[in-house]
C-alpha cells in the first residue's frame, strides 16, 4: 500500500511540475522575463507560488528550466525527423524545412530566446545542461555534412558552426522579426506564399553555401 501510495504522489508531483512549466512557458513567452509573475504563472498552471518555489527553488530557476525545456523539445523533436542521407543536398534542405517549420509552429521558442537575448544570456550562462543540448543540435548536422563531403557535393573546409549559424540565422530572424519586417518593408510576410518563397531562398542559400 505505502508504495501504491508513493507511486501516486510522485506521479502527481509529476503532473504538477510539468503544468508549472507549461505554464511559465507561455508566460515568460508573451511578458519577458522580468514581466513574467510568479501568481500568474501559479494561476494559469492551476497551482500556488508555494509549489512553484518548492519545485524550482526560484523564479531565475524556473526560467533556466524552460530555457533547457526549449532548446530539449527542438532537439527531440529534430532528432525523430529521418533525412536522405543517400542524397546530402536533399538531406540539407530537408533539415532546414524542419528548422523553418518548427520555428513558426513554435513562438514560443522565438520568444523565450528573444527574452534571453535582452538579457545577454545571463540565464543561459547558469545553465548545466545548455551546452550539452548545443552538441546535439550540431550532432544532427554533422551527418547530413559527411555524407555530401563523401559524395563529392560539399566542400571539404565547411565549418559546421558556421553552417548552423547560417541556418537558424535566416530562419530566426525573419520570424523574430515578422511584425516590424511587415510594416517596415509594406508586404505581408506571414502569408503562406511568403513564407514558401522565404524557404526556398533559404534552402538555395544553405546549398550554394557548402557546395564544391
Amino acid at each position: 500500500m505505502a508504495t501504491r501510495n508513493t507511486g501516486v504522489r510522485a506521479q502527481q508531483a509529476d503532473e504538477t511540475r510539468a503544468r508549472i512549466l507549461k505554464a511559465a512557458i507561455r508566460v515568460f513567452s508573451q511578458d519577458g522575463y522580468s514581466g513574467g509573475r510568479i501568481e500568474k504563472i501559479s494561476r494559469l498552471a492551476k497551482s500556488n507560488d508555494r509549489m512553484i518555489y518548492y519545485y524550482f527553488k526560484s523564479k531565475e530557476q524556473l526560467f533556466i528550466q524552460v530555457l533547457e525545456h526549449t532548446y530539449e523539445q527542438f532537439n527531440l523533436a529534430e532528432a525523430k525527423q529521418r533525412f536522405e542521407l543517400d542524397c546530402a543536398s536533399t538531406a540539407l534542405t530537408q533539415l532546414v524545412a524542419f528548422v523553418w517549420d518548427y520555428y513558426f509552429k513554435h513562438p514560443e521558442f522565438v520568444s523565450i530566446l528573444n527574452t534571453e537575448n535582452l538579457h545577454k544570456a545571463r540565464h543561459s550562462r547558469k545553465s548545466a545542461n545548455l551546452s550539452a543540448l548545443s552538441g546535439q543540435a550540431l550532432g544532427n548536422l554533422a551527418p547530413i555534412i559527411r555524407a555530401g563531403q563523401a559524395q563529392g557535393r560539399f566542400r571539404e573546409d565547411i565549418d559546421l558552426t558556421h553552417t548552423y549559424l547560417m541556418i537558424s540565422s535566416l530562419c530566426y530572424f525573419y520570424l523574430s522579426n515578422l511584425h516590424t519586417l511587415c510594416a517596415f518593408l509594406g508586404q505581408d510576410l506571414s502569408a503562406p506564399q511568403a513564407r514558401e518563397r522565404w524557404l526556398l531562398y533559404i534552402q538555395d542559400q544553405v546549398l550554394r553555401g557548402v557546395a564544391k
